[in-house]
């Protein structure tokens, strides 16, 4: 299976004004090209060439030691993400089962986006922030570094960058109004959702296959 650099979802000026076309020029053409290069260099000739993005991240989190590899691979996976993450008509609450959701385990929208603000503005150093389904529930968490939830048997519904090559060129050192502004103008609700739908169809399958093991005879 090859492993490239996937296309934006949409024109590099697409998310103007909130972030620039330099910043995704840089962003995705030089960061998470470097990323995806550095990947493929370190699988070339091996047993994970023929694998996926995916199982390459999930394969090389089981060493103790976060190898070149795995920052390579997951950085390259949570990019691709995060671009899914954002769209030009994003922002804003949507009805849905997610919406749903979220009420019930946050408390309402307004809570849970102050949540995400506050876990976005106070995580220390470089990284990512997430709202993920743990199990039945949903959950903000961020991750350092390259670092994924999908290694720790959490489901990803969408993500915020919070490296600072995310952000300086427009926001400086300002990443509260950057983090605002993506969750207010940018959050891909779409997208989530499509995540939260298939997480629960994947959950509920998992689950009348489990049943029907158990009440079946040797």
């Amino acid at each position: 299976m090859s492993i490239e650099l996937p296309k934006l979802p949409y024109p590099v000026n697409a998310l103007e004004p909130h972030i620039s076309a330099a910043t995704l020029e840089i962003h995705h053409g030089k960061h998470h090209r470097a990323y995806v290069e550095k990947t493929k260099q370190l699988i070339a000739g091996t047993e994970l060439a023929e694998r996926s993005l995916e199982d390459i991240v999930s394969l090389t989190a089981s060493r103790k030691r976060k190898t070149t590899l795995f920052n390579n691979a997951a950085q390259a996976w949570n990019h691709a993400f995060y671009w899914n993450s954002m769209s030009p008509r994003g922002g804003g609450a949507r009805s849905s089962q997610l919406a749903d959701r979220i009420a019930l385990d946050f408390g309402g929208f307004a809570r849970f986006t102050d949540a995400f603000k506050s876990a976005a503005v106070s995580h220390f150093g470089s990284g990512w922030v997430w709202l993920v389904l743990a199990q039945s529930r949903l959950e903000i968490i961020s991750t350092s570094n390259a670092d994924t939830p999908m290694v720790h048997g959490k489901t990803p519904l969408f993500t915020m960058d919070v490296w600072e090559h995310a952000y300086y060129l427009d926001y400086q050192n300002r990443r509260a109004e950057y983090v605002a502004t993506f969750v207010d103008k940018l959050l891909n609700w779409d997208f989530a959702i499509s995540n939260f739908q298939y997480a629960n169809a994947r959950r509920r399958a998992a689950e009348l296959t489990a049943g029907s093991h158990s009440g079946s005879r040797p």
